[in-house]
């Protein structure tokens, strides 16, 4: 009998297959009501960025917001699961909801895993202020930022904020729509329809919230 070569003795070890990073975007805010600029920067990010995902993260006690009336938590955690269900790429996410406390992004990203590519999608307008945040140096040594223009804020104001960082602008309109101007507008009892997902038009008729009729 003829010796068997050594390679046929040797032990196979399987390996297990390499999983492909997730690429995450993620778009947190008060979202008090969420509505069409939301969809549409999240949408900009998933197709420029080819991004796996687009995480809506609305905040439980947002610490910008202090000293402000604030719509509860629960009524905008249900109006952003309304307002992602369109998209099977959008998903909403409670973890800030349920966090005790002031709610800080720099905490947040730190509950994702480590492997994580994380876009954090930004208006201009935040995005220029993003030095204020809390921990902003750990925030954006993690993540690279997406910028949507907004109305009123220079490019170049962003640009020197965000100078050295992992930054990108998206190709999109500035859009004038925010909460606070959907929030007065409700009140003066004009309609929201079609500045809001559908949905959240009726969740925000159907629960009486910023004064619909």
């Amino acid at each position: 009998m003829l010796p068997q070569p050594a390679w046929l003795w040797r032990r196979v070890v399987r390996r297990r297959p390499i999983l492909p990073v997730v690429q995450r975007g993620i778009l947190g805010g008060t979202f008090d009501p969420p509505h069409l600029a939301h969809l549409f920067a999240g949408e900009a990010a998933y197709r420029d960025l080819d991004l796996d995902v687009v995480t809506f993260i609305p905040a439980g006690a947002p610490w910008q917001k202090a000293g402000q009336y604030v719509t509860g938590a629960d009524d905008r955690w249900q109006m952003v699961q309304l307002a992602v269900a369109a998209a099977d790429y959008f998903e909403a996410d409670d973890r800030e909801v349920r966090r005790d406390g002031w709610t800080y992004t720099a905490d947040t990203l730190e509950s994702f895993e480590p492997d994580e590519e994380i876009t954090l999608v930004l208006g201009a307008d935040a995005a220029r202020g993003i030095v204020s945040w809390q921990r902003s140096v750990d925030v954006l040594s993690r993540v690279r930022v997406a910028v949507m223009p907004r109305p009123r804020v220079e490019r170049s104001e962003v640009d020197w904020v965000l100078r050295g960082r992992n930054y990108v602008w998206l190709d999109t309109p500035e859009l004038v729509l925010s909460g606070t101007i959907l929030r007065e507008r409700a009140a003066t009892g004009r309609s929201l329809r079609f500045l809001v997902p559908d949905a959240v038009w009726e969740y925000i008729q159907e629960h009486g919230l910023y004064g619909a009729q």
